[in-house]
Protein backbone atom coordinates (compact mmCIF):
# COMPACT_ATOMS: atom_id res chain seq x y z
CA UNK A 1 0.00 0.00 0.00
CA UNK A 2 1.62 3.56 -1.03
CA UNK A 3 -0.07 7.19 -0.10
CA UNK A 4 1.23 10.35 -1.75
CA UNK A 5 1.81 12.69 0.71
CA UNK A 6 3.80 15.73 -1.22
CA UNK A 7 5.64 16.40 -4.19
CA UNK A 8 8.67 18.78 -5.03
CA UNK A 9 6.87 20.71 -7.87
CA UNK A 10 6.93 24.27 -7.42
CA UNK A 11 3.40 26.37 -8.15
CA UNK A 12 3.07 29.17 -10.49
CA UNK A 13 -0.24 30.49 -10.10
CA UNK A 14 -2.12 30.76 -6.74
CA UNK A 15 -4.86 27.50 -7.11
CA UNK A 16 -7.58 29.56 -6.66
CA UNK A 17 -9.91 27.11 -8.29
CA UNK A 18 -8.55 24.06 -6.85
CA UNK A 19 -8.82 25.65 -3.62
CA UNK A 20 -12.79 26.72 -4.61
CA UNK A 21 -13.67 23.14 -5.44
CA UNK A 22 -12.30 21.86 -2.13
CA UNK A 23 -14.43 24.06 -0.19
CA UNK A 24 -17.46 23.82 -2.47
CA UNK A 25 -17.24 20.28 -1.71
CA UNK A 26 -16.85 20.42 2.25
CA UNK A 27 -19.71 22.76 2.01
CA UNK A 28 -21.82 20.21 0.63
CA UNK A 29 -20.84 17.52 2.50
CA UNK A 30 -21.13 19.18 5.62
CA UNK A 31 -24.77 19.85 4.34
CA UNK A 32 -25.05 16.69 3.23
CA UNK A 33 -24.63 14.88 6.41
CA UNK A 34 -25.82 17.96 9.20
CA UNK A 35 -29.17 15.65 9.38
CA UNK A 36 -27.70 11.94 8.88
CA UNK A 37 -31.68 10.64 8.59
CA UNK A 38 -31.84 12.43 5.13
CA UNK A 39 -28.16 11.66 4.26
CA UNK A 40 -28.74 8.46 2.17
CA UNK A 41 -32.17 10.43 0.55
CA UNK A 42 -30.13 13.32 -0.57
CA UNK A 43 -27.64 10.52 -2.45
CA UNK A 44 -30.23 8.97 -4.18
CA UNK A 45 -31.59 12.28 -5.33
CA UNK A 46 -28.34 14.00 -6.41
CA UNK A 47 -26.09 10.91 -7.23
CA UNK A 48 -25.73 9.36 -10.67
CA UNK A 49 -27.55 6.24 -10.70
CA UNK A 50 -26.91 4.54 -14.15
CA UNK A 51 -30.26 2.96 -14.51
CA UNK A 52 -32.04 6.49 -13.75
CA UNK A 53 -29.39 8.51 -15.77
CA UNK A 54 -30.33 12.16 -15.91
CA UNK A 55 -27.67 14.95 -17.03
CA UNK A 56 -28.70 16.74 -14.10
CA UNK A 57 -27.13 14.48 -11.57
CA UNK A 58 -23.98 13.73 -13.65
CA UNK A 59 -22.75 17.34 -12.11
CA UNK A 60 -24.03 17.24 -8.77
CA UNK A 61 -22.74 13.76 -8.46
CA UNK A 62 -18.89 14.73 -8.47
CA UNK A 63 -19.72 17.26 -5.61
CA UNK A 64 -21.26 14.41 -3.32
CA UNK A 65 -19.16 11.80 -0.69
CA UNK A 66 -20.18 9.05 1.17
CA UNK A 67 -18.39 9.12 3.93
CA UNK A 68 -15.58 10.96 5.64
CA UNK A 69 -12.78 8.98 4.23
CA UNK A 70 -14.03 9.71 0.95
CA UNK A 71 -14.08 13.04 1.15
CA UNK A 72 -10.70 12.98 2.77
CA UNK A 73 -9.09 11.05 0.18
CA UNK A 74 -10.26 12.90 -2.82
CA UNK A 75 -9.31 16.46 -1.36
CA UNK A 76 -6.28 14.92 -0.29
CA UNK A 77 -5.39 14.27 -3.94
CA UNK A 78 -6.68 17.33 -5.43
CA UNK A 79 -4.69 19.40 -3.36
CA UNK A 80 -1.61 17.61 -3.71
CA UNK A 81 -1.77 17.60 -7.43
CA UNK A 82 -4.26 20.01 -8.28
CA UNK A 83 -2.35 23.28 -7.53
CA UNK A 84 0.56 22.39 -10.22
CA UNK A 85 -2.06 21.45 -13.32
CA UNK A 86 -4.14 24.78 -12.55
CA UNK A 87 -1.08 26.67 -12.88
CA UNK A 88 -0.47 24.68 -16.35
CA UNK A 89 -3.48 25.32 -17.81
CA UNK A 90 -4.68 28.72 -16.36
CA UNK A 91 -7.93 29.18 -13.51
CA UNK A 92 -10.09 29.26 -16.02
CA UNK A 93 -9.01 26.61 -18.24
CA UNK A 94 -8.74 24.53 -15.13
CA UNK A 95 -12.33 25.07 -14.27
CA UNK A 96 -13.41 23.80 -17.44
CA UNK A 97 -10.92 20.54 -17.67
CA UNK A 98 -11.88 19.28 -13.85
CA UNK A 99 -15.51 19.56 -15.21
CA UNK A 100 -15.28 17.88 -18.11
CA UNK A 101 -13.15 15.17 -16.69
CA UNK A 102 -15.86 14.41 -14.30
CA UNK A 103 -17.92 14.16 -16.62
CA UNK A 104 -16.25 11.99 -18.55
CA UNK A 105 -15.74 9.39 -15.68
CA UNK A 106 -19.69 9.46 -15.15
CA UNK A 107 -19.96 8.60 -18.86
CA UNK A 108 -17.15 5.77 -18.50
CA UNK A 109 -19.18 4.09 -15.55
CA UNK A 110 -22.02 4.35 -17.20
CA UNK A 111 -21.13 2.72 -20.22
CA UNK A 112 -19.29 -0.24 -18.04
CA UNK A 113 -22.32 -0.64 -16.05
CA UNK A 114 -25.72 0.93 -17.42
CA UNK A 115 -27.74 -1.19 -15.68
CA UNK A 116 -26.69 -0.59 -12.08
CA UNK A 117 -29.09 0.91 -9.30
CA UNK A 118 -26.28 2.21 -7.05
CA UNK A 119 -25.73 6.08 -6.89
CA UNK A 120 -22.22 7.01 -7.88
CA UNK A 121 -20.97 10.06 -6.04
CA UNK A 122 -17.74 11.64 -5.54
CA UNK A 123 -14.80 13.95 -7.37
CA UNK A 124 -12.59 11.33 -7.47
CA UNK A 125 -13.55 10.83 -11.52
CA UNK A 126 -12.79 14.68 -12.12
CA UNK A 127 -9.47 14.08 -9.96
CA UNK A 128 -8.50 10.91 -11.70
CA UNK A 129 -8.12 13.74 -14.92
CA UNK A 130 -6.00 15.87 -12.87
CA UNK A 131 -4.16 13.05 -12.48
CA UNK A 132 -3.71 12.45 -15.88
CA UNK A 133 -2.44 15.63 -16.78
CA UNK A 134 -0.27 15.78 -14.24
CA UNK A 135 1.46 12.33 -15.26
CA UNK A 136 1.72 13.95 -18.65
CA UNK A 137 2.87 17.16 -18.15
CA UNK A 138 5.53 16.22 -15.09
CA UNK A 139 6.55 13.06 -15.46
CA UNK A 140 9.91 13.33 -13.89
CA UNK A 141 8.32 15.34 -11.08
CA UNK A 142 8.89 13.75 -7.85
CA UNK A 143 6.56 13.01 -5.20
CA UNK A 144 7.03 11.73 -1.22
CA UNK A 145 5.31 8.75 -0.78
CA UNK A 146 4.19 6.53 2.41
CA UNK A 147 4.75 3.02 1.68
CA UNK A 148 2.92 0.32 3.67
CA UNK A 149 4.20 -3.17 3.75
CA UNK A 150 2.40 -5.57 6.31
CA UNK A 151 4.36 -3.98 9.22
CA UNK A 152 6.92 -2.49 7.37
CA UNK A 153 6.42 1.81 6.82
CA UNK A 154 8.68 4.07 4.75
CA UNK A 155 8.89 6.59 3.23
CA UNK A 156 10.30 7.38 -0.59
CA UNK A 157 10.34 9.69 -3.55
CA UNK A 158 9.52 8.52 -6.66
CA UNK A 159 8.95 10.06 -10.12
CA UNK A 160 5.65 10.85 -10.78
CA UNK A 161 5.00 8.54 -14.12
CA UNK A 162 5.64 5.62 -11.62
CA UNK A 163 3.29 6.33 -8.90
CA UNK A 164 0.40 8.02 -10.63
CA UNK A 165 0.74 4.87 -13.42
CA UNK A 166 0.93 2.68 -10.54
CA UNK A 167 -2.29 3.92 -9.32
CA UNK A 168 -4.03 3.46 -13.16
CA UNK A 169 -2.69 0.23 -13.40
CA UNK A 170 -4.45 -0.60 -9.92
CA UNK A 171 -8.17 1.29 -10.84
CA UNK A 172 -7.75 -0.95 -14.37
CA UNK A 173 -7.22 -3.74 -13.13
CA UNK A 174 -9.24 -3.64 -10.05
CA UNK A 175 -12.06 -2.60 -12.66
CA UNK A 176 -11.62 -5.43 -15.13
CA UNK A 177 -11.78 -7.73 -12.31
CA UNK A 178 -14.97 -6.41 -11.28
CA UNK A 179 -16.28 -6.65 -14.65
CA UNK A 180 -19.59 -9.61 -14.28
CA UNK A 181 -19.58 -9.36 -10.66
CA UNK A 182 -23.21 -8.77 -9.37
CA UNK A 183 -21.99 -5.87 -6.77
CA UNK A 184 -23.98 -3.98 -4.23
CA UNK A 185 -21.36 -0.72 -4.48
CA UNK A 186 -17.96 0.69 -3.41
CA UNK A 187 -15.61 2.06 -6.15
CA UNK A 188 -16.88 3.03 -9.54
CA UNK A 189 -13.12 1.84 -10.71
CA UNK A 190 -14.08 2.80 -14.13
CA UNK A 191 -15.00 6.16 -13.51
CA UNK A 192 -11.27 7.04 -12.71
CA UNK A 193 -9.63 5.23 -15.39
CA UNK A 194 -12.49 7.16 -17.87
CA UNK A 195 -11.23 10.28 -15.83
CA UNK A 196 -7.71 9.61 -16.02
CA UNK A 197 -7.79 9.31 -19.74
CA UNK A 198 -10.07 12.07 -20.37
CA UNK A 199 -7.18 14.06 -18.79
CA UNK A 200 -4.51 12.46 -21.15
CA UNK A 201 -5.90 13.13 -24.26
CA UNK A 202 -7.53 17.06 -22.76
CA UNK A 203 -3.87 17.68 -22.48
CA UNK A 204 -3.07 18.95 -25.84
CA UNK A 205 -6.76 19.95 -26.90
CA UNK A 206 -5.94 22.70 -24.29
CA UNK A 207 -2.77 23.67 -25.25
CA UNK A 208 -5.17 25.37 -28.39
CA UNK A 209 -7.64 27.18 -26.10
CA UNK A 210 -6.70 30.37 -24.88
CA UNK A 211 -8.61 32.78 -22.08
CA UNK A 212 -7.72 35.17 -20.37
CA UNK A 213 -5.95 33.95 -17.12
Amino acid sequence: MFFPYKDDNPRILIPYVTYGIIAVNIFIFAFQFSDPESAALFIYNFGLIPSDFSILTMFTSMFLHGGIAHILGNMWFLWLFGDNVESTLGHVKFAFFYIICGVAASLCQLLMNPGSEIPMVGASGAIAGVLGLYMIRFPRARVHVFVFIIIFFTTIRVPASIVLGFWFFNQLTNGMGSLGLDTTGGVAWFAHVGGFIAGIMLHQAFKLIRFEH
